[in-house]
């Protein structure tokens, strides 16, 4: 058997698998045993089982990631979502798709201190789905940017997949996170292009002219209410807005290492909820066994992406991949191109995380021997962040999008088919925007410059 064919047959019993709904993790480990074995026997297999697990989750880098779904946590636990939309719709009310555009904004807030793209949508659909539908927004628009604006969790720094990105290249965790800063507040904006867009050309979507004011005494007066508002929701935010400070000013000041700040930053928000007087003594313990699930399931996919990997390395699949690829002459960006391309099919019928452990070894050699003119750590962050934002398209897309499929179950009214439409303008949105960043990596590397 050739080694082509070999990595052919472990990834066609990877997908088998899932197909089969057997957990990701567990498909990824099945299809590497099997490689490692017909490739070298199951005395090796135990050999590297044996050391790679300890070696892998000894990690000290690897602690930055519970510790970041600890900080969403708390934050999800202690109702900081509620300040963050409630001060977002304050502002944004006065425009026509305003609530929506919101909503996008809480969730580019919530997902600087959550990390989790399924955790932001999840939370922010719990406080603004009601109030959009109040206010005569449709299923199909509701849905669609509650699914996208979810999105943003993994986009706006502290980002788990970027995290998991760094450690797998063994790149800088700090100029990553602010390699990802421009190209997330261009994903906010582009998502409230869209909606402002939307709204305009498709009628009854959104109520004509500018929302009504959020809640409470705006109702009576609306330009009074809505100045009110806003001061009363600039207080709520404060604590959200010096945790991230606290965080990332820490991490760029040469304060502590992106791992300290990770548990600085968890327990400024349980100190935040605490002020807020809205977490409880079950909150507290979902919080931790939220994260301890979440962990384990992420450490699980790790060790399976390990051996599936080290399955294809005795195949030498990644040389002479990238041997391949530099011998066709293609135009480096046709190259990256056809990688981004290959995310979206592939975001299809699998999740982020398991698409950057299980990829990032095999593509990532490809593109780095490649000569787009930059430094070779320029290349990498920039690859990384459009890597990044490429996965998302698999959150959003049919016939899986996991996002879509979390903020549907939470609207139980709107078929799912119209959540797909719904997240339509966004798609383009996304596509527009991964555009750009391909076509001028200086947008992702512009703040880089600045971190030491």
């Amino acid at each position: 058997m050739t080694p082509i064919t070999l990595a052919l047959l472990i990834f066609a019993v990877m997908l088998a698998l899932m197909a089969l709904r057997t957990p990701i993790a567990v498909s990824m480990f099945v299809a590497g045993v099997l490689g490692y074995v017909l490739q070298a026997g199951w005395l090796p297999l135990a050999g590297f089982l044996n050391a790679q697990a300890y070696a892998r989750f000894a990690s000290y880098d690897l602690s930055v990631i519970p510790l970041f779904l600890l900080m969403g946590n708390f934050a999800t636990q202690g109702g900081l979502s509620r300040a963050l939309f409630q001060f977002a719709a304050a502002v944004m009310s006065r425009f026509q798709g305003g609530l929506a555009m919101a909503a996008v904004m809480a969730c580019a807030a919530f997902g600087a201190i959550c990390g989790s793209s399924v955790a932001t949508a999840a939370t922010i659909t719990q406080v603004a789905l009601p109030e959009l539908r109040k206010h005569g927004y449709s299923g199909r628009l509701a849905t669609g940017t509650l699914a996208a604006g979810g999105t943003l969790g993994i986009l706006i720094p502290p980002s788990v997949p970027l995290v998991v990105y760094a450690i797998l290249t063994q790149q800088n965790i700090a100029k990553l996170f602010a390699a990802a800063m421009l190209p997330g507040l261009l994903a906010v904006l582009g998502y409230v292009a869209a909606i402002a867009v939307y709204v305009r050309v498709v009628p009854g979507q959104a109520p004509a002219g500018g929302d009504a004011a959020a809640t409470g005494p705006a109702q009576r007066a609306p330009n009074a209410g809505v100045a009110l508002l806003t001061w009363q929701a600039l207080g709520g935010i404060l604590p959200i807005g010096s945790v991230f400070l606290i965080v990332f000013g820490g991490i760029y000041a040469g304060l502590f290492t992106p791992t300290e700040g990770a548990a600085v930053g968890a327990a400024a928000t349980f100190l935040a909820a605490l002020l807020k007087r809205e977490i409880t003594w079950p909150g507290f313990k979902e919080s931790f066994l939220a994260t301890a699930e979440s962990s384990a399931m992420i450490f699980l996919i790790f060790l399976g992406a390990d051996l599936m990997n080290a399955a294809l390395a005795l195949t030498q699949l990644p040389s002479q991949l990238a041997g391949l690829v530099q011998g066709w002459g293609l135009p480096p960006l046709a190259v990256v191109s056809a990688i981004l391309l290959f995310y979206v099919v592939l975001g299809a019928v699998m999740d982020e995380l398991s698409m950057i452990l299980l990829t990032i070894p095999i593509f990532f050699p490809v593109v780095m021997g490649l000569d787009f003119g930059l430094p070779a750590e320029s290349v990498a962050l920039w690859f990384g962040i459009l890597v990044l934002m490429t996965v998302g398209f698999g959150l959003l897309a049919p016939p899986v999008g996991l996002n879509v499929y979390v903020v549907n179950r939470m609207a139980r009214d709107v078929p799912i088919a119209e959540s797909y439409r719904g997240v339509m303008p966004f798609l383009v949105a996304d596509v527009l925007r991964t555009l750009l960043l391909l076509a001028f990596p200086a947008l992702s590397l512009w703040l880089v410059q600045y971190v030491g």
